[in-house]
C-alpha cells in the first residue's frame, strides 16, 4: 500500500509538531489507511501484525478526538498486558505533547489503586489499561464512561487467548453509544468476528499484508545500550571492526544533526541527510558518499529511501526503526551484490519488547552481543597498526634513517625505546611523564569539580539542532580581539594559558560543550580545561600550557553548535569587552 506523509493526513498543527519531534516523517501503510478513517468517525477493523506501527495508527486520531476542556475519560484503550499498556501510554504522551490539557493514564494490575484513582480524579481523558483492572475501576465507580468517544482494542486476539472475552464484552456493553470502535488483531478467529458483529457499526476492514523479509546475507546483531552511552558504543564498534563505509540511521532529524556533530568532533568523516536538507544539497552529499568522500552517512529513513549504494560495510540502527519493514529496508542496504554485510542495532529500556515483536513479525535472524570493552578496542587498534607497520617493513617502502638512529643509540637510548617512542608519536599518545587519564565515555559527565577555581555559567543546555540554534552567522569579533600577535594572556590558574574561542552565548554555548569538545577531539583528560568565561560572541578558556599546541591544532575547523572553530591565543588586549 502507498505511504503518505503525516502532513497529508489532515492532522492538527499540535499533533503534526509532536509527530515531527518523534521522527515520523512518513506514515506506515497501516497508519496511512487507518488514521483518515478514524478521523472521519468510522469504526475500523485492522488486521496487522505487531511491529507494523499500529500504536501511532490509533494513537494519533485518539489524541485528535480528545477535547482538552472536558476533564473526563474520552478514549479507552484495552491492552492484553501491563507492559504493552505502559508502552502505549508513553506513545500517547508523546503524541499529545503539544496539545495542552490532554492527560493519559495507564491502569493495570500490580500497581497501587490510589495512584490510578488520583489520576482519574484529576481528569485524565485517555485511559490505557488491561481489561481486568478496567473492570475493577468500573465496579468501584472510579472509572466513568459516560463521556467516552472511542474504544480501541489492541492485540485483541491475545486478549481473547488470555481469557478476557467476557471482560471485553462487559466493557463494550457499558460503553455509551454512539462511540467509535477499533479492533486491532493479527488474526481474526471466530470469537473476534462475533464481538465485531455484536458491537461494531458498519466497520471498515483494513488488512495489511506482511512484507518484511529477512536479509539472508547480513550478519545482524543487537546491543542493549543506555541512551546516554550510544555514541561511545558506536565509536567502539567502528574502531573495533575498522569500518570505513556505512550508514547510521536515526529516528529524528534532531538526532541526525547532533550525532553528525559529535562524530565529526571525534575525528570521523561524516555527513547527514534528513527531511530539512534541500534537494541540491542532498544530491551533493550522495554524490560524495558514492565516491567515498566521507566514511559514514547519518540519515533518517525517509531521507535515505532510494539510496543506491552496493558496497556498504555496515548499517547501524542508532535508533530502533518504527516497524519491521523499516528495519528490513535499513539492514538490506548492506550485503548487496553477493557480498556479506553487517548490521548493528542499539536498543534501550523497553525498546527490547519492540525489537522482539519485530523479530517475530519479520522472522528476523538477529542475535544479542555484549558491548566490546575498551581493552578489546585498544587491542584491535594495535592489531591494525601492527599489520600496517609489518606491510611497510616487508615492502621496504620507507626512507632509511640510520644517521638519526645512530645518534640516539650513541646517547645511550635502547633500540626498543626508540621504536616505542616513535610508535607513540605516530599514534598521538602523550609522553609518559604527562600521560593523562583515559578519556571518559561520552555518557559520563565531565569532571567539572576537578579544578576548584573553574567557573561555569548557570544556563541550561539547548537541545535544538545546530542549524536551528545558529540561525544567523555570528558577528565577527571586533578588530581588537583579533590582535593575537601580542604575548599570550596568562591563565587565571597557575600552569594554564587562556585561549580565545570564536563562539559564545549567541551560539548557546555552555561550559559542558567546551569541555566535551576539547576532551572528545584531543582525547585528553577533561582536566586539561580550566576556568571558562562565556561572553556574547566569544569565550575565554584556560588550557594547560603544555597542551595548548595540540588543542589549537586539533580544534581548528571543528564544528560546535554549527559554527566552525578558530581557536587562538588570547591577549590582554583581546580578552576584555565584547
Amino acid at each position: 500500500m502507498e505511504k503518505l506523509k503525516f502532513t497529508e493526513l489532515g492532522l492538527s498543527p499540535e499533533v503534526l509538531k509532536a509527530v515531527d519531534k518523534m521522527g515520523f516523517e512518513e506514515a506506515s501503510p497501516i497508519q496511512t489507511a487507518v488514521i483518515p478513517l478514524l478521523l472521519g468517525g468510522r469504526d475500523v477493523i485492522g488486521q496487522s501484525s505487531t511491529g507494523s506501527g499500529k500504536t501511532a495508527a490509533f494513537g494519533v486520531p485518539a489524541v485528535e478526538k480528545v477535547d482538552p476542556s472536558v476533564r473526563a475519560v474520552q478514549v479507552l484503550i484495552l491492552c492484553p498486558t501491563r507492559e504493552l499498556a505502559v508502552q502505549v501510554a508513553e506513545e500517547i504522551g508523546k503524541i499529545a505533547f503539544f496539545k495542552r490539557g490532554v492527560r493519559e493514564v495507564p491502569i493495570y494490575g500490580g500497581q497501587s489503586y490510589d495512584r490510578q484513582i488520583r489520576a482519574l480524579e484529576a481528569g485524565a481523558q485517555v485511559v490505557i489499561g488491561t481489561p481486568g483492572r478496567v473492570m475493577d475501576h468500573m465496579e468501584r465507580g472510579t472509572l466513568r464512561l459516560d463521556k467516552l468517544k472511542m474504544v480501541i482494542l489492541d492485540e485483541c486476539d491475545r486478549m481473547l487467548d488470555m481469557g478476557f472475552r467476557d471482560d471485553i464484552d462487559h466493557i463494550l456493553k457499558h460503553a455509551p453509544t454512539p462511540r467509535q470502535l477499533l479492533f486491532f488483531s493479527a488474526t481474526m478467529p471466530p470469537p473476534i468476528k462475533a464481538l465485531i458483529t455484536k458491537h461494531a457499526h458498519n466497520p471498515e476492514w483494513i488488512k495489511i499484508e506482511s512484507e518484511a523479509k529477512n536479509a539472508p546475507k547480513v550478519d545482524q546483531v543487537y546491543f542493549e545500550v543506555d541512551r546516554r552511552s550510544k555514541i561511545e558504543v558506536l565509536t567502539r564498534l567502528i574502531d573495533l571492526h575498522d569500518f570505513r563505509y556505512g550508514i547510521i540511521f536515526c529516528s529524528t532529524k534532531i538526532m541526525v544533526d547532533e550525532l553528525d556533530e559529535h562524530l565529526h568532533s571525534r575525528g570521523y568523516a561524516t555527513d547527514r541527510l534528513h527531511g530539512d536538507i534541500s534537494q541540491a544539497q542532498r544530491t551533493r552529499v550522495m554524490d560524495k558518499f558514492r565516491r567515498r568522500g566521507f566514511e559514514f552517512l547519518i540519515a533518517t529513513d525517509v531521507a535515505a529511501r532510494g539510496l543506491d549504494v552496493d558496497d556498504l560495510e555496515v548499517v547501524f540502527n542508532f535508533d530502533l526503526p518504527n516497524d519491521a519493514e523499516d528495519y528490513t529496508h535499513r539492514v538490506g542496504r548492506t550485503g548487496r551484490a553477493g557480498r556479506e554485510g553487517r548490521a548493528f542495532t542499539f536498543v534501550s529500556g523497553r525498546e527490547i519488547y519492540a525489537l522482539q515483536n519485530m523479530v517475530r513479525y519479520g522472522k528476523l535472524k538477529i542475535r544479542r552481543e555484549r558491548v566490546p570493552s575498551l581493552d578489546q578496542v585498544e587491542e584491535a587498534r594495535e592489531n591494525v597498526f601492527f599489520e600496517k607497520l609489518k606491510r611497510t617493513l616487508e615492502a621496504g617502502e620507507f626512507r632509511k634513517q640510520d644517521r638519526m638512529v645512530d645518534r640516539l643509540l650513541e646517547q645511550g637510548h635502547a633500540s626498543t625505546d626508540i621504536v616505542s617512542a616513535l610508535i607513540s608519536m605516530m599514534q598521538g599518545a602523550p609522553a609518559a611523564a604527562e600521560a593523562p587519564k583515559p578519556p571518559p565515555a561520552f555518557s559520563a559527565k565531565p569532571d567539572f569539580d576537578s579544578k576548584p577555581a573553574r567557573r561555569f555559567d548557570d544556563e541550561p543546555r539547548d537541545h535544538r539542532p545546530a542549524f536551528a540554534a545558529n540561525v544567523g552567522a555570528p558577528s565577527a569579533p571586533r578588530p581588537k580581539k583579533q590582535k593575537f600577535e601580542r604575548e599570550p594572556r596568562t591563565g587565571r590558574e597557575p600552569g594554564y594559558t587562556t585561549l580565545f574561542f570564536n563562539v559564545g552565548r549567541k551560539q548557546l554555548i555552555t561550559p559542558a560543550d567546551i569541555v566535551g569538545k576539547v576532551a572528545g577531539v584531543t582525547r585528553l583528560d577533561s582536566g586539561v580545561v580550566g576556568a571558562i568565561d562565556i561572553h556574547q560572541r566569544h569565550c575565554l578558556v584556560d588550557v594547560r600550557t603544555e597542551n595548548v599546541p595540540i588543542v589549537l591544532a586539533k580544534l581548528a575547523g571543528i564544528r560546535i553548535k554549527g559554527e566552525s572553530l578558530a581557536p587562538a591565543l588570547a591577549t590582554d588586549s583581546g580578552a576584555h569587552g565584547e
